[in-house]
Order: structure tokens, then C-alpha cells, then sequence
């Protein structure tokens, strides 16, 4: 092989003659270098795609964790103020439950029902075989079955409530319902009506009825639950009070020793309201009982011998 050189500037020209295994190596050189240039070529060429392929995976892969936790966080809200619905859900049924145990109770005592049968500060007594083949409630179940809870409750309320309104009234009529003897123990030393004056001999009228009690200190009742509208000393009467039984009605207590209550004061049917006493116009411990009714004295002995409704 003959390679020729030329000088660009003097024109000159210079033979070189290779032989051999320098041909070889020059050979190798020309058609090497470009082989490994093209192979470093394409295996940078490679791995920057593999770096780019991988980059663009991994971003894709970021974009779906993304995305499913974006879906579990919402899921996770979703699932919370369902959460908070259900537990505001729950608190009011308690406490609506709270409230029917209050009324059942007060029914109750209204009623003078068995404590033993109907306690409503206990659970009521369950029991029965255990069922084999029992399935766990599922969501859907559970708030159905609060659904139905919940319109058992109402339609329960409602009809305690009508019960209640009943009840109250029924008691309130007993309550003030004139009956009875204002002392247990007691005998009637003068009745209704004319009557000789024990201090001036004169037929005079008298407008109640006297109970002798024998001594001072003896408990004086309210015949029927009432609101107190007069407490206090008035002539002739000594130490008196009066109680307004709505309806008309009107009981007189007088000649006392000690009143226990006062105007304005709400009293039961058969509350101690005075002791009985030798005050006023008096010759002996007793007790003067009125009756009024739309403001004109009655005879009270139809109403001290009637029975209680």
C-alpha cells in the first residue's frame, strides 16, 4: 500500500510505502475506529432512552399513587361525616329514650303501678336460646333497623305523651276534688247552719263546721290541692288560712295555732297546711273548716263525707 503526502504549501510531495503488518494496523484503525465509535454510540444512545422510558414509568406510577390517594382520602371523609351523622343519629335516640324513660316513670307513679313491673331505670329482662345459626348485621341492616328504631320511637312518644296529658288531668281532678275531714281524729262539736252563740247566748249562723281536737298542735290537711291566697291573723277567725281550689271552690282553716304555709304557696291534697290552736274568737282547741263555692259559704258536711275519687 502507497500513501502519498503533499505539502499545501510548497507543493512538495512525499511517498510512503507500507508493507506488512503496518498495512494491517492502518486497516484495523480506518474501519475500528468507526465501529467503536458506533457501538459507544449506540449503547449511549440506549441507556439514554432506558433513563427516559424508566423516568416516564416512574412518573406514571407517581400518577397513580397520586390519584388512589386522592380516591382513599375521600373515601376516608366520606366515611367520617357518615360516621358523625350515624354517632348525632344516635345520640338523639338516646336521649330521646332518656325522655320516655322519664315519662314512663312519671306514669308510673301516676298510676301507682308496681315498681317491681314497670321499672324503667332498669333494662327490661331478655333471654332465650342462643340461634346457631345467627348472621352478623350488615350496614344496609343496621340503618334500616335504626329507621324502624326511630318511628317505633315516635309513634311510643306520641302515645305517652296522650297518656301523660290523661293521667295529669285525671290527677289534677282527684287532686282538687273536695273530700274528706281536714284532722284525722277529731269530733264535730257544732255543724252548719243556726246555732245558739256560745259567748252571747243568741241564735246566731254559723258558717262552717268545727272539729275539736282536744288539745293544741294537732295537724290540720288541705281537703284538695290548691294555691294558699290568705295566711294569717283576721278577726274572729284568729290564725286562718284559705286556699283557692280552682273551679270556684274555696276551703276556709281557722282558730290555728301555727300556719306552715304562706300566700302564693301550691299545696297537695292533703299536705299539713297549719296545727290547729284556741286563737281568735274561741272557747276551745278545735278547728272552724268553710267551704266556698263561687264566692257564697256552703254547707261543708256534703263535702267532708263524700270519698275520694
Amino acid at each position: 500500500m502507497k500513501i502519498i503526502i503533499v505539502d499545501q504549501k510548497h507543493g512538495d510531495t512525499k511517498s510512503l510505502v507500507l508493507k506488512g503488518w503496518m498495512r494491517v494496523a492502518l486497516s484495523v484503525c480506518l474501519l475500528g475506529v468507526p465501529v467503536v465509535l458506533g457501538y459507544y454510540g449506540y449503547h449511549l444512545s440506549a441507556t439514554r432512552n432506558a433513563d427516559f422510558y424508566k423516568d416516564e414509568a416512574t412518573q406514571a406510577w407517581m400518577n397513580t399513587l397520586k390519584s388512589q390517594k386522592e380516591d382513599i382520602d375521600q373515601i376516608r371523609q366520606d366515611t367520617l361525616a357518615q360516621l358523625e351523622a350515624l354517632t348525632l343519629r344516635m345520640a338523639n335516640l338516646q336521649a330521646r329514650l332518656l325522655r320516655l324513660d322519664a315519662l314512663g316513670q312519671r306514669l308510673t307513679e301516676i298510676s301507682n303501678l308496681d315498681d317491681g313491673e314497670f321499672d324503667f331505670t332498669q333494662p327490661p329482662a331478655l333471654g332465650g336460646p342462643a340461634d346457631m345459626e345467627a348472621e352478623d348485621v350488615a350496614v344496609p341492616d343496621f340503618l334500616r333497623a335504626l329507621d324502624n328504631l326511630a318511628r317505633e320511637i315516635d309513634d311510643k312518644q306520641q302515645q305517652l305523651e296522650l297518656l301523660d296529658s290523661l293521667l295529669a288531668e285525671q290527677q289534677i281532678q282527684t287532686e282538687s276534688f273536695l273530700s274528706g275531714r281536714p284532722v284525722n281524729r277529731g269530733w264535730i262539736s257544732s255543724t252548719y247552719g243556726r246555732r245558739i252563740d256560745p259567748f252571747t247566748g243568741k241564735l246566731a249562723w254559723h258558717q262552717g263546721i268545727d272539729f275539736a281536737t282536744g288539745r293544741t298542735g294537732v295537724d290540720v290537711k288541705a281537703v284538695a290541692a290548691g294555691v294558699v291566697t290568705y295566711a294569717g291573723d283576721k278577726q274572729g277567725y284568729g290564725n286562718m288560712v284559705k286556699v283557692n281550689h280552682g273551679n270556684g271552690y274555696e276551703t276556709l282553716y281557722a282558730h290555728n295555732e301555727k300556719l306552715l304555709v304562706k300566700p302564693g304557696d301550691i299545696v297537695k291534697k292533703g299536705q299539713v297546711i297549719t296545727l290547729s290552736g284556741n286563737s281568735g274568737r274561741s272557747t276551745g282547741p278545735h278547728v272552724h273548716f268553710e267551704v266556698h263555692k263561687n264566692g257564697r259559704v256552703v254547707d261543708p258536711s256534703s263535702y267532708v263525707h263524700r270519698t275520694s275519687r
